[in-house]
């Protein structure tokens, strides 16, 4: 397995435990988790929402583990996995890149928690992850 892909595959997982913990009722983390005006969250995802968004993390996680594997059980799977990496590495990459308003590189409003966490920690892993993600689907064209 390579490299990119554990660590894509170990990284996703864990986010998508967190986003199970949340919409359990933890509220560990979540204050940096959520964009925010003048100390108020500009939306917040309901329980439903949050499990999805796990479940999307949870299948990041698998498509990496996918791509990071090439053997005769993976390869029936390898070109929807390859078309899948493509798409997962542009929206990470496009993430980070923000809507310019309250998320990315690009964002105005940058007086929150989130924001902070976001120009250094969020928006960077997403560049990072992104990029891995085209990466390992390019191999395997």
């Amino acid at each position: 397995m390579e490299t990119a892909a554990a660590l894509l595959a170990v990284t996703f997982s864990g986010l998508a435990i967190l986003h199970l913990y949340w919409a359990a009722g933890g509220t560990f983390g979540v204050e940096a988790a959520l964009p925010a005006v003048d100390g108020s969250p500009v939306f917040t995802p309901g329980r439903t929402a949050t499990v999805g968004v796990a479940g999307i993390l949870g299948s990041f996680a698998v498509i990496a583990l996918i791509l990071g594997v090439e053997t005769d059980s993976t390869a029936i799977l390898m070109p929807y996995a390859v078309f899948s990496g493509f798409a997962i590495g542009t929206v990470l990459v496009l993430r980070a890149v923000g809507e310019f308003r309250y998320v990315g590189f690009f964002k105005r409003v940058k007086n929150s928690r989130f924001a902070v966490y976001d120009s250094w920690l969020f928006s960077p892993f997403c560049i990072l992850a992104g990029g891995a993600f085209l990466v390992l689907a390019a191999t395997r064209t």
